[in-house]
């Protein structure tokens, strides 16, 4: 028996795959610091259990598959502030960001088509789109220019004929780069051009700091027909685990093809989406101690990083994620050290190996991605780990 080319063509997390690993040192009684996975510790709203004790039905049923109205509703009216003007009929509920995007990549790509993206990415991207039949296309950004990609010439030296979209994630993982209204309008007026989808993935959009003004896609009417939004609320509610996502899309063709998909998953657990529908419905000023907690989280964490000879670290706009070139080698092998052999007072840290973040190779051998989900104090504590962990490593 054999397995399929397409499923041998994909790789292991490099965000997940040294967590067995991690768990052995655990169980040897280490305490690990995870700065390797965006898994928040700030506390899900009450209100989605809340929701979810409030179900009354004798008989858990069976949801539509385009999701709840109730959560439809939510997700509209959560949106009305921004400018952009949805209907149920362009709202589909899905299990997670990472359904959503899979959904999307199913609908419109053919085998040998690709996808352009930044790089470094959000490298459960290349998984969603080889399962599709698809590539990457990186579009590789200057962490000298802030991994900005917005500009035109560089989109064109990107493309390829086989292209079939730009997908972008805003604010970015693993780069923090926010796109102002004007960025967008480049990449749109690009996509147009080339007649590409353009997937914004915005589930990240609350998390703008310094003042930034949070975006949208979906505010540029006049690409409404190409544009494509992923949201999700596993990072802005702080609700991974309930695995509720949706996608937002104005073309009637597209809808129709993406439910297709839906109806043959048959839908999404009714439980998660009440609780969903609770958290859409929170006050708008629930995210203004968030973003602080987590600007304040980003702020210790660079001040901590900057302080480490030959450690190079750009300061993100947004999300939770920094990365970061580290005075190695391969980040690998040094994150093998850390979990094996280095302990500092019976701890040691762990990131995300950024190779796997890049599609163009030897890209990304020294560099990290790592997570400020973790409180002020433990990130302290963290990046004083890897400055020993550093200094031994080189003194092997």
């Amino acid at each position: 028996m054999r397995l399929s080319e397409r499923v041998n063509k994909m790789e292991f997390s490099p965000i997940r795959k040294f967590n067995p690993i991690a768990g052995a040192a655990k169980a040897s009684g280490v305490r690990v610091y995870h700065l390797n996975i965006g898994q928040p510790d700030i506390e899900t709203p009450a209100a989605f259990m809340e929701a979810i004790r409030g179900y009354d039905e004798k008989v858990l049923a069976y949801a539509e598959s385009p999701g709840l109205t109730v959560l439809q509703d939510a997700i509209i009216n959560y949106f009305k502030p921004f400018g952009v003007n949805v209907d149920r009929s362009e709202v589909l509920v899905t299990s997670g960001g990472s359904e959503a995007l899979s959904m999307v990549f199913t609908s419109i790509l053919n085998e040998g088509d690709t996808v352009m993206i930044p790089e470094p990415y959000y490298t459960n991207y290349r998984t969603f789109i080889a399962a599709s039949g698809g590539e990457v296309t990186p579009i590789t950004a200057d962490p000298d220019k802030g991994y900005m990609f917005a500009d035109e010439a560089l989109l064109e030296a990107s493309y390829r004929p086989t292209c079939k979209a730009i997908a972008v994630v805003n604010p970015g993982n693993p780069t923090g780069t926010i796109l102002s209204t004007e960025d967008m309008e480049v990449i749109c007026r690009f996509a147009k051009k080339h007649d590409l989808w353009v997937i914004a993935d915005e589930v990240y959009r609350e998390f703008a700091y310094d003042g930034r003004k949070m975006v949208s896609f979906g505010q540029l009417e006049e690409y409404a027909d190409r544009v494509i939004i992923i949201d999700s609320i596993s990072k802005r509610f702080s609700a991974c685990g309930a695995r509720i996502g949706f996608i937002i899309a104005k073309n009637k063709e597209l809808n129709a093809a993406l439910m297709k998909i839906a109806q043959g998953r048959l839908c999404c657990p009714t439980l998660e989406m009440l609780g969903a529908a609770a958290l859409y419905q929170l006050p708008s000023d629930y995210f203004n101690a968030i973003r602080t907690e987590y600007e304040n989280r980003r702020n210790v964490l660079f001040e901590g990083l900057s302080a480490i000879p030959g450690v190079k670290v750009n300061k993100p706009g947004g999300a939770f994620y920094m990365m970061v070139t580290l005075p190695v080698e391969n980040a690998e092998d040094f994150l093998m050290f850390l979990l094996e052999d280095f302990r500092d007072n019976g701890e040691t840290m762990m990131y995300a190996p950024a190779e796997g973040f890049y599609a163009t190779p030897g890209l990304g051998k020294n560099e990290v991605r790592l997570a400020y989900v973790l409180n002020a104090k433990d990130l302290r504590r963290s990046t004083e780990i890897l400055a020993k962990a550093l200094e031994a490593y080189k003194n092997r």
